[in-house]
């Protein structure tokens, strides 16, 4: 399946009074070569998530998911090398769903959402929370995120 998102900085805290259900994520990689690996744990339900190379300057990727016993997620999680935490927000807004993931633990203070679209082409309404465009940036990819928590950050 081709996924196709644009992904943005969340410029403040005004997502929270639209949010319509929130949720815990646990994530590692397992692999992140040309195609990552990626085990998540949400909702007591494990999920084993392949993704391939970036296309459309980061807009689209090839995607492949399927869920797995939750005691197989958690085995595939210890082996990972860095694990990413964050809550995911949904919040529904002009006919969009937006996935706001707030992260935490070394990633603490970065704010994403996410929004998936049916084409390339298709321009999303933006709320006004919405921040710059990070779509395509690698080190705003959870995979990079795992390596490299936001907390090491220099400050720009």
């Amino acid at each position: 399946m081709q996924e196709i998102e644009r992904k943005y900085l969340v410029a403040d805290e005004g997502f929270r009074r639209d949010v319509v259900r929130t949720m815990r994520i646990a994530q590692g990689y397992l692999c992140r070569r040309r195609v990552t690996a990626r085990v998540r744990i949400s909702d007591d339900r494990g999920i084993l998530t392949f993704k391939g190379k970036s296309r459309d300057g980061g807009l689209s990727r090839f995607e492949w998911e399927r869920t797995i016993p939750l005691g197989v997620a958690e085995r595939l999680l210890k082996r990972c090398d860095g694990v990413v935490e964050k809550w995911r927000h949904i919040v529904e807004y002009e006919g969009y769903t937006f996935e706001v993931d707030e992260f935490t633990g070394d990633n603490e203070g970065l704010i994403v959402a996410e929004v998936e679209l049916s084409s390339c082409e298709e321009r999303p309404t933006l709320p006004p929370w919405c921040g710059d465009e990070v779509t395509g940036v690698g080190l705003f990819y959870n995979s990079y995120l795992s390596k490299n928590p936001f907390k090491r950050w220099k400050k720009r």
